[in-house]
């Protein structure tokens, strides 16, 4: 059986802002130009907490010291398969942001982020986020960078295709 990537993705806050990452670093990187939040895979044996403060940490040089799970977001994509994000809001932290060796770090007002180059899921779940939506499962279809299919809670939300 195939393992399915696990990862984390967190929207650190901050004065009506979130620290967005502008992947423009990385070769052959999926998310090549995009903005998204900060986070990473899973090391082996890592809990989702303890992964989000470590890539918290190695990709910002911010220690978290609260936080909150969001929700679950599912992606699939032909030839790239599934995976399985635990998405997480932050509205503490110690630290300096450092240089990040993914891409550029940029505090980004709340009402400017559907002005950034943003996957179109990610428009979603950032929506039920500042909804402050109840803790969700949201399942994003993709083939290549067009989303297909965008389903919330088992069923399919309203307007978003």
């Amino acid at each position: 059986m195939k393992k399915r990537p696990m990862t984390t993705l967190c929207y650190v806050e901050k004065e009506e802002a979130y620290l967005m990452l502008h992947r423009v670093s990385k070769k052959n990187d999926v998310n090549k130009d995009k903005w998204i939040g900060i986070g990473g895979h899973f090391e082996e044996g890592e809990s989702p907490e303890e992964c989000l403060l470590r890539e918290a940490y190695e990709e910002t040089g911010l220690k978290l010291t609260s936080w909150k799970f969001r929700g679950i977001v599912t992606f699939t994509q032909k030839d790239y398969g599934t995976e399985y994000m635990c998405l997480y809001t932050a509205d503490g932290f110690t630290g300096e942001v450092k240089d990040c060796d993914e891409g550029v770090l940029e505090w980004v007002k709340k009402d400017e982020l559907l002005n950034l180059n943003l996957w179109e899921g990610d428009k979603i779940f950032l929506k039920l986020l500042k909804e402050d939506a109840p803790f969700f499962s949201l399942k994003l279809t993709y083939e290549g960078d067009r989303l297909t299919e965008a389903v919330l809670d088992g069923e399919n939300p309203q307007n978003t295709l």
